[in-house]
C-alpha cells in the first residue's frame, strides 16, 4: 500500500516557465492566489517549512511554475501570482495562458487551493481562476487568508457570504486561515494529504470535514506574500 505523501518532507524540485518543461508527475496539487493574498506564507505553513516559497517585498515578482516534491513524483505547485498592476500587460497576458492552460489540461493535477484575502475575497480575477479549472471537475479548496484581521462576527459573515455565492460550484470547499495565528492551518494539511492519497489510488475526490474553521462538508501572516 503506498503511503500518504506528507507536507512537511516538501523540497524545492524545480521551476518551469513553459509547460513543455513540466516535469513527470503522478499527482500535484496547485496553490494560486491574487499577489499579496498570503499564498507563500501558507504554503510555508501547511509544510511547517520556513521560506520554502519565498516572500518577497514585490508582489507578482515570481513568474515560474515552481514544484515543491512532497513523495517521488508528488508535487505542491506554487502558481505565479496574479492581479499586480505594476506587472506589464504583456506579462499579464503570458501568466494568464500559462496558468489557464495548466489548470484546465494538467492530467496530473488533482486540486487546486485558491487563497484569497478574506477582507477582499471573490475578486474578478479569483472568479476567472474558478472559471478556467471547475469545468475540470477537480476539487478547489478556498482559504480565506488574513482572517486574524477579522473580527470574530466579520469572519463568520464572510465565510457565509462566499459559501453562499460558490452554492452552485458542488465541488468547491471553503475555510477560514491565518498563517498568523495558524488558524485551519491542521485541517487544511489533513484536506491536501488526502487529496493526495486519492489520487494515488486513482480516486481524487471532494473533502469531508466540517469544523470550526468552516471547512465545508462537500464535494468538493506573518509576511508580506510574494504572489
Amino acid at each position: 500500500m503506498t503511503a500518504k505523501p506528507v507536507l512537511n518532507r516538501a523540497h524545492f524540485h524545480t521551476s518551469v516557465a513553459q509547460l513543455r518543461d513540466l516535469p513527470y508527475s503522478r499527482a500535484e496539487i496547485a496553490f494560486a492566489g491574487r499577489s499579496n493574498a498570503g499564498k507563500s506564507s501558507a504554503i510555508n505553513l501547511l509544510t511547517r517549512i520556513n521560506r520554502l516559497a519565498y516572500t518577497s517585498k514585490t508582489p507578482g515578482r515570481t513568474q515560474l511554475i515552481n514544484f515543491f516534491a512532497v513523495d517521488a513524483d508528488t508535487y505542491l505547485v506554487d502558481l505565479p501570482g496574479y492581479g499586480y498592476a505594476k506587472v506589464p500587460p504583456a506579462v499579464k497576458a503570458k501568466w494568464e495562458g500559462l496558468l489557464s492552460r495548466y489548470l484546465q489540461e494538467r492530467a496530473a493535477l488533482a486540486g487546486m487551493v485558491l487563497i484569497m484575502d478574506a477582507r477582499h475575497p471573490l475578486t474578478p480575477l479569483d472568479r476567472q481562476m474558478l472559471d478556467w479549472f471547475t469545468p475540470t471537475g477537480k476539487p478547489v479548496h478556498i482559504l480565506l487568508s488574513k482572517a486574524d484581521k477579522l473580527s470574530n462576527g466579520e469572519r463568520a459573515l464572510t465565510l457565509r457570504r462566499v459559501k453562499q455565492e460558490l452554492s452552485a460550484l458542488p465541488h468547491v470547499s471553503v475555510q477560514l486561515f491565518s498563517s498568523l495565528s495558524r488558524l485551519g492551518a491542521e485541517d487544511a494539511t489533513t484536506l491536501l494529504e488526502n487529496w493526495f492519497s486519492q489520487a494515488q489510488q486513482g480516486e481524487p475526490g471532494p473533502a469531508e470535514v466540517q469544523n470550526a474553521s468552516g471547512m465545508q462538508k462537500e464535494s468538493p501572516d506573518h509576511t508580506k506574500d510574494r504572489g
